[in-house]
């Protein structure tokens, strides 16, 4: 029987960085192609990961001493901001997402901002079906730098 997924928020001392990396373009890699301008995912490595995790705050998901899903927040003035959001293919459809984004909603509580925010790419369709079934609505569409078109949607969750 499979372990339960244990959520750590803030994990201490953690050191897999190569493998959350792997973890981050393994779950992002069905974008390329998809999305325009590309994922600013394809500018870190693993000592950037570790750099963000210093001004965020790194939520981690692992089966046993599998790591399975990651998510970072930002704790910003009128929200906690989500990103980095990945679950690995094979514990997708698991409530992983869900366990991240609870536990973003719990720091973000804890803080005391009153919504969670993340962005998502407008060709994602699948992505806004999945965060609405989250809890999360729509409330701006924005355009990258250089885009005369709306590239992501910025979705809410109050709390």
């Amino acid at each position: 029987m499979a372990e339960p997924i244990r959520y750590q928020t803030a994990p201490a001392g953690f050191t897999e960085w190569g493998a959350l990396l792997t973890l981050l373009q393994d779950a992002f890699a069905y974008m390329d192609g998809r999305i325009d301008p590309p994922s600013s995912l394809k500018a870190l490595d693993a000592a950037a990961l570790q750099a963000k995790a210093g001004r965020e705050t790194l939520i981690v998901a692992h089966e046993g001493d599998t790591l399975v899903g990651c998510g970072f927040v930002d704790l910003r003035p009128d929200c906690a901001y989500l990103g980095k959001l990945a679950v690995a293919d094979a514990w997708r459809r698991r409530g992983v997402a869900r366990g991240i984004v609870e536990a973003a909603a719990a720091l973000a509580r804890a803080a005391g901002r009153p919504v969670l925010e993340l962005q998502t790419r407008v060709e994602l369709v699948e992505n806004h079906r999945s965060f609405e079934a989250l809890g999360f609505v729509t409330v701006a569409r924005t355009a990258h730098p250089g885009f005369d078109r709306p590239t992501s949607l910025t979705m809410r969750r109050p709390l």
